[in-house]
Parts: C-alpha cells; structure tokens; sequence
C-alpha cells in the first residue's frame, strides 16, 4: 500500500498521542527523508494542535486537521497506538474520528498497534498488532516495536530510495 501511495503521489499522516506521537514525528521524518513520499503528522505544529485543542475540542483535533489538509483517496492515514481507540471507554477518540473521516474519503489507513488494537484494527486496510503477553509491558513494548517495525519498513528495497549515512 505505502508504493501504491507514493506512486500516486499521494501523502502519509501519521497519527498518535503520547509515545506515539513522538514516534509519528520520527516517522515522518524516515519516510520523507529515506523514502521520499511526502509526509506529515499534526503533532509537529504544536501552535495548530493547541489552538485546534482549545477552540474545537481535543476529540476532533486530527479530524480537523486532516480536513485542512484535503486529504483525499492518494493518501494513507498511518496510526501509532497502544489502544487503538475505544469509543466506549472515550479513549483516543481523536484517532477514531481521524480514521472515520480517512474512510470517508477513501484514503487508505494502516496501523501499529497493541494487542487488542481497538478501532485502528476494525478500521485499517493493514494493521500490525504488537503482541505483547505481559499486559503490565503494553505501553512500552508496543511504542517500541511501532519504531521496530517502521525502521523496517523504509529501508525495504522496495522502498528505500535514499541512502543512510551510517
């Protein structure tokens, strides 16, 4: 899925809270910088996210965000979670908003998530879920692995298009 979006040139928003969010940021950074598809994450413009926060509420933040950004059927929506979402429990409901409106526009959705995945796993076109046996170790393994598993993914041959230094 991630050459059929470059190939239309379309654009990756990776999206997460809390350690996932960091690791949106790094993402962004190794998909653009080794992979060189186009990509963004609204957690880096920390002045938008805020006032996005404040003036619109915490649950449609991305949602928003993604609207400004035209996000349309060339473009993947990537989401790092522990949870995944949980509408019922009202966790993370910002990424469930941002996949529902991603679906709405048939962008593609892929995941790296937990064990259980919540609705990134209902939600996605491909979803990993981390699987992690001691639930004590959630958060930190699955945060962990996402960065694992994204490192391997820009540097698939079939991806990878600039070289590292080291």
């Amino acid at each position: 899925m991630i050459k059929l979006v470059k190939k239309k040139k379309g654009r990756i928003f990776f999206i997460g809270v809390g350690g996932s969010a960091a690791n949106a940021s790094h993402a962004v950074n190794d998909f653009r910088k080794i992979v060189g598809i186009e990509c963004y994450t609204p957690v880096d413009n920390i002045s938008e996210l805020t006032a996005r926060t404040n003036d619109e509420g915490w649950e449609s933040v991305f949602k928003n965000w993604l609207s400004t950004s035209n996000l349309n059927s060339k473009d993947m929506v990537f989401v790092f979670s522990v949870g995944g979402g949980d509408l019922k429990k009202k966790i993370s409901v910002n990424i469930i908003k941002a996949l529902k409106f991603a679906r709405l526009k048939k962008a593609k959705i892929c995941g790296i998530v937990g064990k259980n995945g919540g609705y990134t796993v209902k939600a996605a076109n491909e979803c990993l879920r981390i699987p992690v046996d001691n639930l004590k170790n959630l958060t930190p393994h699955s945060e962990a692995f996402q960065a694992v598993i994204w490192h391997l993914i820009v540097t698939h041959p079939e991806l990878k298009k600039f070289k590292t230094k080291w």
